[in-house]
C-alpha cells in the first residue's frame, strides 16, 4: 500500500520533514479513519501541500497507534514524541480533548521528488489522507 498525506501548506510541514526537523507525522482523529489500521512499516508516504503538488516522500519505520485518547495519554505522547512530531501546541487544549485516536508514523529516508499532481476523485474533497495500491493510478 502507498499513502498520500495532505499537509497544511502554511505550517511548512513538508519542509520540516525534508530538513529532518520533523521525523514523526502525527494524525489526531475523533474516529478511526485512514491511515488508522491501514499503514505498516516499510510503506511509503507521499506528501502533498493542500492545494499543491505531491513533492516529497518518506518510508515508515514505525507505526504507533493510541486509542481512547485522554489527557494522561496525550501528556505521555508529548513527553516521548513531541520533539520528533515538532508539535506547536503541547498543552491539552480543546483540539486534543475532542480526539479519540492518535497515530504516529516515524519517517526515514525523507526525500524531495519530482512534483506531480494527483486525482483525488473518489476520495472526497476534504480528505487529508489517501491509501492507494499504486500511486501511478492517481497521478495526473
Amino acid at each position: 500500500m502507498q499513502h498520500i498525506a495532505i499537509m497544511n501548506k502554511k505550517a511548512g510541514l513538508i519542509d520540516e520533514i525534508l530538513s529532518g526537523v520533523k521525523t514523526i507525522e502525527s494524525r489526531w482523529y475523533k474516529n478511526e479513519v485512514a491511515p488508522w489500521n491501514k499503514i505498516k512499516e516499510g510503506e511509503v508516504i507521499y506528501f502533498k501541500d493542500s492545494g499543491g503538488l505531491v513533492r516529497a516522500k518518506a518510508t515508515v519505520s514505525e507505526v504507533i497507534q493510541v486509542d481512547n485518547l485522554n489527557e494522561e495519554k496525550f501528556i505521555n505522547i508529548v513527553k516521548r514524541y513531541g520533539d520528533a512530531i515538532n508539535l506547536r501546541t503541547r498543552e491539552y487544549v480543546e483540539y486534543y480533548k475532542l480526539k479519540n485516536y492518535c497515530i504516529l508514523l516515524r519517517l526515514i529516508n525523507s526525500q524531495k521528488i519530482e512534483p506531480f499532481q494527483i486525482d483525488k476523485k473518489g476520495f472526497g474533497n476534504a480528505c487529508a489522507w489517501m491509501c492507494v495500491e499504486d500511486i501511478n493510478r492517481i497521478k495526473k
